[in-house]
This record gives structure tokens, C-alpha cells and sequence, in this order.
């Protein structure tokens, strides 16, 4: 023999029938504390270190790369009108 029954009832009806506790203010209350934690964590974050988190580390080492070669070609540069080499 083989029975089938079909309920049909909403999520609440079905936890009200169950004896279950109803969640959903608390649930509420959880979601209203996250979303205002998260605004005030991006509020306290400005734009520049959003990117350099978000930026790859790769990217970051080209950054780094180009200040080294600007740091180099001044240094060169001070040494080409210094007179080049010392005499002694």
C-alpha cells in the first residue's frame, strides 16, 4: 500500500504547528546590527586604503618598481651634474 499526503502551508505555519519559536524578529534585529556594523566599518575607511587592500600584490610591486627606477635616474642624475667622477 502507499500513501501520499500533501501539506500545504507556509514556513510559519508549519513552525507554529511544529511547536517551533518564531525567529524572525530576532533574525531581524541580528540583520539590523550587521548592516549597521558594516556601515560604520566602511564610513571609518578612506578610498586609498580600500585600493592598496584590494590591490594585488603585483600591482603594488610595480608601484614600488617605479619609485626605485625614479629614485635611481635622480641619483644619476645628481651625479651627471655633480661632474661625473671625483678627481683627486
Amino acid at each position: 500500500m502507499k500513501v501520499n499526503v500533501t501539506i500545504d502551508c507556509t514556513p510559519e505555519e508549519a513552525r507554529a504547528f511544529f511547536g517551533l519559536p518564531d525567529l524572525g524578529p530576532m533574525q531581524q534585529r541580528v540583520m539590523g546590527e550587521i548592516e549597521e556594523r558594516l556601515r560604520s566599518s566602511l564610513n571609518a575607511m578612506n578610498p586609498e586604503a580600500i585600493f592598496k587592500t584590494w590591490l594585488p600584490a603585483s600591482m603594488q610591486g610595480v608601484d614600488q618598481m617605479q619609485q626605485m627606477q625614479q629614485a635611481f635616474w635622480s641619483q644619476l642624475a645628481n651625479i651627471a651634474a655633480g661632474g661625473g667622477s671625483k678627481k683627486e
